[in-house]
């Protein structure tokens, strides 16, 4: 086919040389990089002024200052302004002992070098972050950009760069190649492309090549982040207002950047043992006999459980802190039969606080009085519907207000209830298309460490919800000093975990929504929210009888195991679609009561180190891949309970075929049959032949084929775990009957740590706590294992000690303890053999031979 120029048209012959110059000059303009060349926009000169600082370094150019302190020799904190001023130096989230800590540097050029880090500018003010050895751990693509208040940052990213965290997010475990924003949002129903969803946790994790950074973007306005969806080589984080201020934590290893979020933002503190228990729930549990009538249920099917939650219809009208006498005719006498009957009740307490003047209502009238709800514009308390109708909002921007709603906790309290659900507190509001506060509804900032000033919703919203937790927590505290308090929320910001647990908010009863669940907690836990759950068997709609079962099943080795579901959906209590499936759903939350003291240990553990109770397989095994990538982009529905547990449902767990379960390198047991699982060999094998130059294979260890069944979800135990469980109880309130069971698996390096208090006060800070650190040392056919003394002064419960050894060989063995032999029973469906001794306190040294 021929065209035919238009008449007139003249025609420029270019010859082919030049042609192909020009091509070539083309092609190399895109190509060529972002150089010293590249200044911020508008600007035709960079670093104007460099200030050597004895914590970092300051440099100005272009308008811009960008400040870089080291706040350890692992901890930067870097703050840029538009016009030389960083602004009010205060937070929300970042505790001010870590935020004002300092360590010297050494100065290098443009920058510094701490005892781990490097830190440098090139003329175009462009930072790059790396390690002493030269390995560039972040590098800016480009200068900072501000348009007007708004600003972003670039950052390079590598091609096998993988980023973690931002909280419960949907989607996949691995950020890259996707985008969000932080907005905290009612997302009932909320589905795999939905974002914003309830929270804003402006924390991730890089992972490039085994090397893990940390990074904090401590701006509470609308953040948005893109991990490489609009520009494939680089990801950017910014913010319309606001501040610029970002933390690096490097590790290398994951645990260590977990760690240091957690020593910036607060870990989650010890929670009250009932807590870590099942619990029953759904909207909503009415009248007064509905509630006794499920309790009963409980007990009497022998179903294991701690709490019962009371969701807004017990309340008169919806209003909170009220009771509906109608339905709730003996209400402070119900709650004390339930703790008769060992449950612990947990009441919705939203912040909505009904507008009504002169009806005799206090939360109103008290807060009228005391100046304490949000205003307009023009200085009108604000007020739009919710559940009670036209309400009014707290202004927990002021610590007044916070203890003002605390003390609205009292009567409540004496009445005997346990636990506090703050929800609907993004803050929702009905009937409006953004379903929250206008942006231009003021709030009133009177904080410690802040400047007393008046904030825009647009600056508050993504931590009222977090206040509102605040203030529930502290107001607790204040009521009962000594005792632990229990508050679960829907929406919060980093450092929220401070005073909450939280779930995934309302969540469908779908087979893919069960899949999404280990992603959005995994992902919580890194964030720093490791005490988290989802709504088992899901919030909207009712479940199949298989998808609640496996929901339950997956849950019992989940931090927070709460079934909840929506008004008029079916029943989802466990005993539900008949006998059959209430057996296997009861079998598994007795496993959960077993493992008790392991949770609990691991509990007080996340108190400390902020490690979380769920993880993803690469914070305990970072280098379990031999090209270094993290081994969970092998094994998505993979998971850690604690750091000896590996759960693996299937990958889409409503398909009936055969799936292959990732093991990361080394022995690992099978929980349920103990059978040994050797992957050491073969991963040995798998290395030398790509020593030899053999492709590498793409699982990061040999595989499992494992046939899915409803009764069996897929759990193995770590070689060289030692794990303690207990006698089943029907609650935690429940004394366990018989010795204590320390189960150790044949390993390396193995261990195991015992963690005990009272499970409700803080006199474990005064010493009242039990730690027991257990070790075994195999030597041929001997192993040895030697449980250590107790440490503090709790109580222990037991007298006797069972230590079943997994990984013996079936040939008859002996145990010894001092002079005494004591004859070991192999059990025939474990194959484990086990010995019962008593236990004084003081420490033992038990040898099978």
């Amino acid at each position: 086919m021929h065209t035919q120029l238009p008449r007139g048209a003249k025609v420029f012959v270019i010859p082919i040389r030049t042609y192909i110059l020009l091509l070539l000059l083309s092609l190399a303009a895109l190509a060529v990089p972002p150089t010293k060349a590249q200044f911020p926009p508008g600007c035709d000169s960079g670093i104007h002024q460099t200030e050597h600082l004895p914590t970092g370094v300051q440099i100005t150019g272009c308008g811009v200052t960008i400040r870089v302190t080291a706040l350890r020799d692992d901890v930067l904190r870097v703050r840029a302004s538009r016009d030389g001023d960083l602004g009010e130096d205060a937070s929300w989230a970042v505790l001010p002992g870590p935020r004002t800590s300092t360590v010297e540097v050494t100065t290098e050029g443009t920058g510094f070098k701490t005892k781990g880090l490097r830190v440098s500018f090139d003329n175009s003010m462009r930072l790059t972050v790396s390690d002493l050895s030269g390995h560039v751990l972040q590098q800016d693509e480009r200068p900072v950009e501000y348009h007007g208040a708004s600003f972003r940052v670039y950052k390079t990213m590598a091609p096998a760069e993988h980023f973690f965290g931002l909280g419960d997010k949907v989607g996949p475990l691995d950020r890259r190649g996707q985008a969000f924003v932080d907005w905290n949002s009612d997302s009932y129903g909320w589905q795999e492309s939905t974002d914003p969803i309830y929270k804003s946790i402006p924390f991730f994790l890089s992972w490039n090549e085994g090397r893990v950074l940390g990074v904090l973007f401590d701006n509470t306005w609308r953040a948005s982040f893109d991990f490489g969806k609009e520009f494939a080589d680089m990801y950017s984080f910014g913010a319309p207002d606001g501040p610029l201020d970002y933390y690096l934590i490097y590790g290398p290893s994951p645990r260590q950047v977990v760690e240091g979020y957690a020593w910036l933002t607060g870990p989650t503190p010890l929670p009250p043992l009932w807590s870590l228990g099942y619990q029953q729930s759904r909207y909503s549990y009415y009248p007064e006999a509905k509630v006794r009538e499920i309790a009963d249920r409980l007990r009497s099917d022998r179903i294991s459980a701690d709490a019962i939650y009371l969701d807004i219809d017990y309340q008169q009208n919806n209003r909170p802190f009220t009771v509906n006498r109608e339905r709730f005719p003996n209400f402070e006498q119900m709650i004390k039969d339930l703790a008769t009957q060992q449950f612990h009740v947990v009441a919705i307490t939203d912040l909505h606080i009904a507008e009504l003047p002169d009806a005799g209502y206090a939360p109103y009238d008290t807060g009228i009085a005391g100046d304490r709800f949000v205003k307009n514009p023009d200085g009108s308390v604000y007020v739009a519907k919710v559940w009670p109708g036209d309400s009014v909002f707290p202004d927990f921007t002021q610590q007044q207000t916070r203890s003002w709603w605390g003390s609205l906790y009292k009567e409540f309290v004496a009445d005997g209830i346990a636990g506090f659900w703050n929800d609907m507190n993004e803050p929702a509001i009905f009937g409006v298309p953004s379903k929250t506060m206008p942006d231009n509804i003021r709030h009133r900032i009177d904080e410690p460490g802040f400047t007393n000033r008046t904030a825009s919703h647009l600056e508050i919203h993504n931590i009222y919800g977090m206040e509102n937790s605040r203030a529930t927590f502290d107001g607790l505290l204040r009521l009962q000093p000594n005792v632990r308090p229990f508050v679960l929320t829907r929406a919060s910001y980093a450092g929220g975990q401070r005073y909450a647990a939280t779930w995934t908010g309302d969540n469908s009863s779908t087979w893919n929504h069960l899949r999404l669940t280990t992603p959005m907690l995994e992902n919580l836990g890194l964030s720093g929210f490791a005490l988290s759950g989802a709504d088992v068997g899901g919030f909207a709609g009712s479940p199949q009888p298989d998808l609640l079962t496996e929901w339950l099943e997956v849950a019992a080795f989940q931090p927070i195991d709460r079934d909840h579901t929506a008004a008029g959906t079916n029943d989802q209590e466990p005993w539900a679609n008949g006998p059959e499936q209430e057996a296997i759903r009861r079998r598994y939350i007795e496993e959960r009561y077993k493992l008790l003291p392991y949770i609990y240990t691991n509990a007080e553990e996340m108190s400390r180190t902020g490690m979380p109770i769920v993880r993803p397989l690469f914070l305990e095994f970072p280098n379990a891949a031999s090209d270094l990538h993290p081994i969970d982009l092998d094994a998505p529905s993979e998971f850690l309970f604690g750091p000896d547990i590996l759960v693996a449902p299937p990958p889409y767990p409503d398909e009936l075929d055969k799936y292959e379960v990732q093991l990361p390198p080394g022995i690992w047991y099978d929980y349920w049959t103990g059978e040994r699982i050797d992957r050491s060999e073969a991963v040995q094998s798998r290395d030398a032949e790509q020593k030899k130059g053999v492709q590498a294979v793409a699982s990061a260890s040999p595989s499992l084929t494992v046939q899915p069944t409803l009764a069996v979800l897929p759990v193995y135990v770590r070689g060289g775990a030692i794990l303690p469980m207990e006698p089943l109880t029907q609650s935690t309130m429940e004394t366990p009957t018989g010795p204590l069971t320390l189960r150790v698996y044949v390993g390396e390096n193995c261990r195991g740590t015992l963690y005990q208090d009272d499970g409700k006060s803080y006199d474990f800070r005064q010493g009242q706590f039990l730690r027991m650190e257990t070790t075994c040392s195999p030597d041929q056919n001997v192993l040895r294992v030697q449980v250590g003394p107790h440490q503090g002064s709790y109580r222990a419960w037991w007298s006797e000690i069972t230590i079943e050894v997994y990984g013996l060989p079936a040939s008859e063995f002996h145990a010894r303890v001092g002079n005494q032999t004591i004859s070991a029973t192999r059990n025939t469906s474990t194959q484990a053999w086990q010995v019962t001794i008593p236990d004084h306190g003081s420490g033992m040294t038990v040898t099978f031979q």
